[in-house]
Protein backbone atom coordinates (compact mmCIF):
# COMPACT_ATOMS: atom_id res chain seq x y z
CA UNK A 1 0.00 0.00 0.00
CA UNK A 2 1.62 3.23 -0.87
CA UNK A 3 2.20 6.09 1.85
CA UNK A 4 -0.43 8.48 -0.03
CA UNK A 5 -2.55 5.88 -0.39
CA UNK A 6 -2.78 5.56 3.54
CA UNK A 7 -2.75 8.76 3.92
CA UNK A 8 -6.18 9.03 2.50
CA UNK A 9 -7.19 6.00 4.67
CA UNK A 10 -5.81 8.24 7.54
CA UNK A 11 -8.38 10.93 6.39
CA UNK A 12 -11.37 9.07 5.84
CA UNK A 13 -11.23 7.50 9.13
CA UNK A 14 -11.11 11.41 10.87
CA UNK A 15 -13.78 12.83 9.18
CA UNK A 16 -15.39 9.59 10.77
CA UNK A 17 -14.69 10.70 13.55
CA UNK A 18 -15.47 14.49 13.04
CA UNK A 19 -18.66 13.75 11.05
CA UNK A 20 -20.45 12.19 13.70
CA UNK A 21 -23.27 12.60 15.76
CA UNK A 22 -23.05 15.46 18.66
CA UNK A 23 -24.16 14.70 22.50
CA UNK A 24 -27.05 15.76 23.81
CA UNK A 25 -26.92 18.97 25.93
CA UNK A 26 -24.66 22.03 24.18
CA UNK A 27 -25.90 21.57 20.48
CA UNK A 28 -24.29 24.89 19.98
CA UNK A 29 -21.01 25.16 21.53
CA UNK A 30 -20.84 21.54 20.10
CA UNK A 31 -21.38 22.28 16.82
CA UNK A 32 -18.88 25.24 16.99
CA UNK A 33 -16.33 23.01 18.23
CA UNK A 34 -16.30 19.91 16.39
CA UNK A 35 -15.98 22.71 13.17
CA UNK A 36 -13.16 24.54 14.59
CA UNK A 37 -11.84 20.62 15.02
CA UNK A 38 -12.21 20.09 11.12
CA UNK A 39 -10.84 23.10 10.57
CA UNK A 40 -7.36 22.31 13.00
CA UNK A 41 -7.25 18.85 12.21
CA UNK A 42 -6.66 19.81 7.84
CA UNK A 43 -10.17 17.52 7.80
CA UNK A 44 -11.37 20.50 5.49
CA UNK A 45 -7.93 22.72 4.39
CA UNK A 46 -7.54 26.84 4.35
CA UNK A 47 -9.91 27.94 0.80
CA UNK A 48 -11.72 25.07 1.16
CA UNK A 49 -15.35 24.60 1.54
CA UNK A 50 -17.58 22.75 4.56
CA UNK A 51 -19.56 20.32 3.78
CA UNK A 52 -23.60 21.80 3.10
CA UNK A 53 -25.50 22.55 5.63
CA UNK A 54 -27.87 19.75 5.71
CA UNK A 55 -25.26 17.16 5.22
CA UNK A 56 -23.54 18.64 8.66
CA UNK A 57 -27.01 18.58 10.28
CA UNK A 58 -27.59 15.03 9.09
CA UNK A 59 -24.07 13.88 10.31
CA UNK A 60 -24.05 15.83 13.79
CA UNK A 61 -27.67 14.90 14.20
CA UNK A 62 -28.32 18.66 15.01
CA UNK A 63 -31.10 20.90 13.03
CA UNK A 64 -29.68 23.27 10.63
CA UNK A 65 -30.87 26.24 12.32
CA UNK A 66 -27.98 25.14 14.82
CA UNK A 67 -25.39 24.41 12.32
CA UNK A 68 -26.36 27.77 10.09
CA UNK A 69 -25.84 29.83 13.62
CA UNK A 70 -22.55 27.78 14.37
CA UNK A 71 -21.50 28.54 10.63
CA UNK A 72 -22.42 32.50 11.27
CA UNK A 73 -20.57 32.52 14.92
CA UNK A 74 -17.55 31.12 12.96
CA UNK A 75 -17.48 33.44 10.75
CA UNK A 76 -18.10 36.97 12.42
CA UNK A 77 -15.03 35.20 14.30
CA UNK A 78 -13.11 35.17 11.02
CA UNK A 79 -12.38 31.18 10.26
CA UNK A 80 -15.66 30.70 7.67
CA UNK A 81 -16.47 32.91 5.06
CA UNK A 82 -19.84 32.08 3.38
CA UNK A 83 -20.22 32.63 -0.09
CA UNK A 84 -23.00 32.99 -2.13
CA UNK A 85 -23.78 32.28 -6.30
CA UNK A 86 -23.47 29.30 -8.35
CA UNK A 87 -20.06 28.47 -6.67
CA UNK A 88 -20.80 29.54 -3.25
CA UNK A 89 -20.47 27.82 -0.41
CA UNK A 90 -19.13 27.68 3.04
CA UNK A 91 -15.38 27.79 2.89
CA UNK A 92 -12.34 27.81 5.41
CA UNK A 93 -10.61 31.26 6.00
CA UNK A 94 -7.32 31.40 4.32
CA UNK A 95 -5.23 32.24 6.44
CA UNK A 96 -7.10 31.53 9.49
CA UNK A 97 -7.10 33.83 13.05
CA UNK A 98 -4.39 32.47 15.44
CA UNK A 99 -5.56 32.40 19.16
CA UNK A 100 -3.42 34.02 21.37
CA UNK A 101 -3.45 32.43 24.74
CA UNK A 102 -1.50 33.83 26.94
CA UNK A 103 0.28 31.39 28.19
CA UNK A 104 1.43 27.92 26.54
CA UNK A 105 -1.76 25.40 26.28
CA UNK A 106 -1.71 22.08 26.58
CA UNK A 107 -4.37 19.06 27.02
CA UNK A 108 -2.75 18.39 30.41
CA UNK A 109 -3.36 21.09 31.61
CA UNK A 110 -6.62 21.99 29.66
CA UNK A 111 -7.85 18.72 31.33
CA UNK A 112 -5.69 19.97 35.17
CA UNK A 113 -7.88 23.51 35.19
CA UNK A 114 -11.29 22.48 33.87
CA UNK A 115 -11.26 18.83 36.19
CA UNK A 116 -10.70 21.67 38.86
CA UNK A 117 -13.33 23.57 37.65
CA UNK A 118 -16.07 21.35 37.53
CA UNK A 119 -15.09 20.40 40.65
CA UNK A 120 -15.00 23.46 42.67
CA UNK A 121 -18.07 24.60 40.75
CA UNK A 122 -20.77 21.96 40.49
CA UNK A 123 -19.82 21.74 44.89
CA UNK A 124 -20.09 25.37 44.99
CA UNK A 125 -24.05 25.48 43.94
CA UNK A 126 -24.81 22.57 45.46
CA UNK A 127 -23.59 23.34 49.17
CA UNK A 128 -25.46 27.02 48.27
CA UNK A 129 -28.55 25.49 46.50
CA UNK A 130 -28.90 23.33 49.78
CA UNK A 131 -28.27 26.26 52.33
CA UNK A 132 -31.60 28.47 53.60
CA UNK A 133 -29.94 31.68 52.15
CA UNK A 134 -31.20 35.10 53.77
CA UNK A 135 -32.84 37.35 51.31
CA UNK A 136 -29.95 39.66 50.46
CA UNK A 137 -28.01 36.49 49.26
CA UNK A 138 -31.43 35.99 47.06
CA UNK A 139 -31.40 39.14 45.76
CA UNK A 140 -27.84 39.38 44.97
CA UNK A 141 -27.60 35.97 42.43
CA UNK A 142 -30.66 37.33 40.68
CA UNK A 143 -29.44 40.44 40.44
CA UNK A 144 -25.99 39.72 38.85
CA UNK A 145 -27.33 36.91 36.67
CA UNK A 146 -30.15 40.29 35.22
CA UNK A 147 -26.55 41.95 34.79
CA UNK A 148 -25.20 39.59 32.42
CA UNK A 149 -28.29 39.16 30.27
CA UNK A 150 -27.71 42.63 28.44
CA UNK A 151 -24.10 42.59 28.37
CA UNK A 152 -21.83 42.89 25.10
CA UNK A 153 -18.68 41.03 24.59
CA UNK A 154 -16.83 43.70 26.66
CA UNK A 155 -18.80 43.76 29.43
CA UNK A 156 -19.78 39.71 29.58
CA UNK A 157 -16.83 38.21 30.37
CA UNK A 158 -16.65 40.22 33.81
CA UNK A 159 -20.42 40.00 34.98
CA UNK A 160 -20.37 36.30 34.23
CA UNK A 161 -17.33 36.09 36.38
CA UNK A 162 -19.12 37.91 39.20
CA UNK A 163 -22.05 35.62 38.82
CA UNK A 164 -19.94 32.68 39.56
CA UNK A 165 -18.18 34.35 42.71
CA UNK A 166 -21.87 35.10 44.04
CA UNK A 167 -22.55 30.98 43.73
CA UNK A 168 -19.61 30.22 45.29
CA UNK A 169 -20.21 32.54 48.24
CA UNK A 170 -23.79 32.09 48.60
CA UNK A 171 -22.34 27.92 49.04
CA UNK A 172 -20.77 29.58 52.91
CA UNK A 173 -17.84 28.37 52.27
CA UNK A 174 -15.18 31.23 52.70
CA UNK A 175 -12.27 29.20 51.63
CA UNK A 176 -14.44 27.74 48.61
CA UNK A 177 -14.62 31.76 47.12
CA UNK A 178 -10.46 31.92 47.14
CA UNK A 179 -10.01 28.67 45.19
CA UNK A 180 -13.20 29.64 42.60
CA UNK A 181 -11.43 32.92 42.34
CA UNK A 182 -8.19 31.18 41.30
CA UNK A 183 -9.07 28.83 39.07
CA UNK A 184 -11.63 31.08 37.37
CA UNK A 185 -8.41 33.63 36.27
CA UNK A 186 -6.86 30.51 35.19
CA UNK A 187 -10.20 29.65 32.96
CA UNK A 188 -10.35 33.48 31.94
CA UNK A 189 -7.04 33.63 30.70
CA UNK A 190 -8.12 30.69 27.95
CA UNK A 191 -11.27 32.26 27.29
CA UNK A 192 -9.85 35.78 26.38
CA UNK A 193 -7.70 34.03 23.60
CA UNK A 194 -11.18 32.96 21.68
CA UNK A 195 -13.78 34.60 20.15
CA UNK A 196 -16.68 35.79 22.52
CA UNK A 197 -19.48 34.82 20.36
CA UNK A 198 -23.24 36.44 20.78
CA UNK A 199 -25.18 33.37 20.18
CA UNK A 200 -23.16 31.37 23.28
CA UNK A 201 -23.56 34.63 25.18
CA UNK A 202 -27.63 34.29 24.62
CA UNK A 203 -27.56 30.74 26.06
CA UNK A 204 -25.19 31.16 29.16
CA UNK A 205 -28.34 33.36 29.82
CA UNK A 206 -30.53 30.60 29.69
CA UNK A 207 -27.97 28.67 31.88
CA UNK A 208 -27.58 31.34 34.07
CA UNK A 209 -31.07 31.35 34.62
CA UNK A 210 -31.47 27.70 35.46
CA UNK A 211 -28.90 27.58 37.97
CA UNK A 212 -30.22 30.37 39.91
CA UNK A 213 -33.82 29.82 40.16
CA UNK A 214 -32.60 26.16 40.79
CA UNK A 215 -30.70 27.60 43.93
CA UNK A 216 -33.18 29.86 44.50
CA UNK A 217 -35.89 26.67 44.61
CA UNK A 218 -33.51 24.84 46.80
CA UNK A 219 -33.05 22.50 44.35
CA UNK A 220 -29.75 20.55 44.60
CA UNK A 221 -29.75 17.95 41.87
CA UNK A 222 -30.90 20.44 39.38
CA UNK A 223 -28.14 23.28 40.33
CA UNK A 224 -25.98 20.86 39.73
CA UNK A 225 -26.97 19.69 36.69
CA UNK A 226 -27.31 22.92 35.39
CA UNK A 227 -23.96 24.21 35.98
CA UNK A 228 -22.30 20.63 34.89
CA UNK A 229 -24.35 21.61 31.70
CA UNK A 230 -23.26 25.17 31.72
CA UNK A 231 -19.57 24.21 32.39
CA UNK A 232 -19.22 21.17 30.22
CA UNK A 233 -20.36 23.84 27.54
CA UNK A 234 -17.26 26.47 28.06
CA UNK A 235 -15.26 23.58 28.47
CA UNK A 236 -16.16 21.79 24.70
CA UNK A 237 -15.40 25.75 23.02
CA UNK A 238 -11.92 26.24 24.78
CA UNK A 239 -10.69 22.61 23.40
CA UNK A 240 -11.95 23.09 20.10
CA UNK A 241 -10.29 26.53 19.71
CA UNK A 242 -6.87 26.12 21.63
CA UNK A 243 -6.48 22.14 21.59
Amino acid sequence: MSSEHSSDGDLVEVRKAVYRPLRRGNALEDTVARLVQTIRLGVVAPGESLPPERELAASFAVSRDTVREAIRELADAGYLLPRRGRYGGTFVADPLPHPSASAAVTQEGIDDVLGLRSVLETGAVRAAASRSLDAATRADLWARHEAALPAGPEEYRRLDTLLHLAIAEAAGIPSLVALVAENRAAVNAWLDAIPLMPRNIQHSGAQHEAIVSAILAGRPDAAEAAMRDHLEGSATLLRGFLI
